[in-house]
């Protein structure tokens, strides 16, 4: 038997329908935003149940325009997770705000009780994170962010196909002000990059269209239309965040695929779970009671108590069995840029720091084949096997906050 080819973290699962699609728009000679654009953003929000959507060209982007459409900026605080990609705070500072850190709770999601010990009279926004396509403790968060008059943002760059208490995350009637979603590369459903913002408030929607694409006000072309669409009129210092038609043709045929994709990664994460379970050197994902985990991740708990290896070193025995494995996310804190935010008592998140260097996050995607999921459970039985300790006590290495190393990065 040969020796196992590799097994990449994520393989997009791209097929003739998207290459066709992305053809014909190339012929068409339409390559920026239009009708395939449009055409996008009405399939995604029926799909998600909301009221408007827009297309952008990242999620990055899908994060930053509700925060500036609401007008959130300097002298405001934004509440978010300190277990999520740097965006997710780079958005609050790009929009002149500072980024205030709440810890996370049990199930690596930000914890309700920890937002509201972080409310000040300058606090404006809570923007919670999805983590992995878990939906967050929606509920408790929307009744602070009442008591409190503040605007909620999700973060749902994980979650296209989550559902919170039986609606899709996004849905019209549920009272997030928007809703980002990415579509990277590594996602559920992918652009090659991109994004889609979605919210039920009509003025909202509005204003990010307008802001999206230079603060044009497309309304104007209307009273000009004698004379062609040659005129319009800049009301705002807006920004160049639109998708195009090209992204969008793939994006299209990704969302018919994403329920089918769901399924599948549903099926394999209880693969894992079943080839898994009986280890007691690991701590496994438990599916959520708020809603429908869509599975973007797959993340593995080592229980470090319990081995003769750290976190870097179990992802280097991975990859030496030909198996790419990544780490979401290596917290807020820990990265130079946002030390002086981290180091203020006010965003001690330690509950976040104790669960980072206990993080691995398996291959889980429908390109794999089932065949290739096995040899990745077997392969960590393996691993745990090795390094098992026969008397249980503290774990010789130290925590990785000290000495990051992520072997395969991912910003998925």
């Amino acid at each position: 038997m040969g020796q196992q080819p590799f097994i990449p973290f994520h393989r997009p699962e791209i097929d003739d329908a998207e290459i066709t699609e992305v053809v014909n728009t190339l012929r068409s000679g339409w390559l920026t935003s239009g009708g395939r654009t449009a055409q996008f953003e009405r399939e995604f929000r029926e799909y998600v149940g909301a009221r408007h959507s827009l297309a952008v060209n990242s999620g990055t982007a899908a994060m930053h325009l509700p925060l500036a459409a609401l007008g959130i900026g300097p002298g405001d605080e934004v509440i978010t997770t300190p277990l999520t990609f740097c965006a997710t705070a780079t958005v609050i500072l790009h929009a002149g705000a500072t980024p205030v850190l709440a810890d996370i709770a049990a199930d690596g999601n930000i914890d309700p009780a920890a937002i509201e010990s972080r409310i000040t009279p300058r606090t404006r926004a809570i923007l919670p994170v999805h983590f992995g396509g878990s939906p967050c403790d929606m509920e408790s968060i929307w009744r602070i962010a009442k008591n409190y008059k503040l605007s909620v943002i999700e973060d749902a760059a994980h979650a296209a196909g989550t559902w919170y208490q039986g609606r899709h995350v996004g849905a019209e009637g549920l009272p997030s002000d928007a809703v980002a979603f990415s579509f990277y590369a590594t996602k559920n459903m992918t652009t090659g990059e991109g994004g889609m913002v979605t919210t039920n408030d009509e003025a909202l929607a509005d204003r990010m269209r307008m802001l999206a694409l230079h603060g044009i006000n497309r309304d104007a072309w209307g009273r000009y239309r004698q004379n062609g669409n040659w005129y319009y009129e800049v009301l705002e210092a807006g920004f160049k965040y639109n998708l195009s038609d090209i992204q969008s043709a793939v994006g299209i045929h990704q969302l018919h695929k994403l329920e089918p994709s769901i399924e599948k990664r549903s099926r394999y994460a209880q693969i894992y779970t079943d080839q898994l379970a009986d280890l007691e050197e690991l701590e496994l994902p438990k599916p959520s009671r708020f809603g429908r985990n869509c599975w973007h991740l797959y993340v593995l708990r080592l229980n470090l108590e319990r081995l003769n290896i750290d976190r870097a070193d179990f992802i280097s025995e991975l990859r030496a069995r030909n198996i790419g494995a990544s780490v979401h996310f290596i917290p807020i804190p820990l990265h130079p840029f946002f030390r002086a935010i981290a180091s203020q008592a006010s965003n001690e998140c330690p509950e976040c720091l104790k669960l980072y260097p206990r993080l691995v996050s398996l291959p889980l995607y429908p390109a794999m084949r089932e065949e290739e999921l096995l040899y990745v459970a077997d392969s960590v039985r393996e691993i745990v096997a090795k390094f098992r300790k026969t008397t249980i006590g503290a774990s010789s290495y130290p925590h990785e906050e000290t000495r990051v190393r992520t072997p395969e990065w991912s910003a998925g």
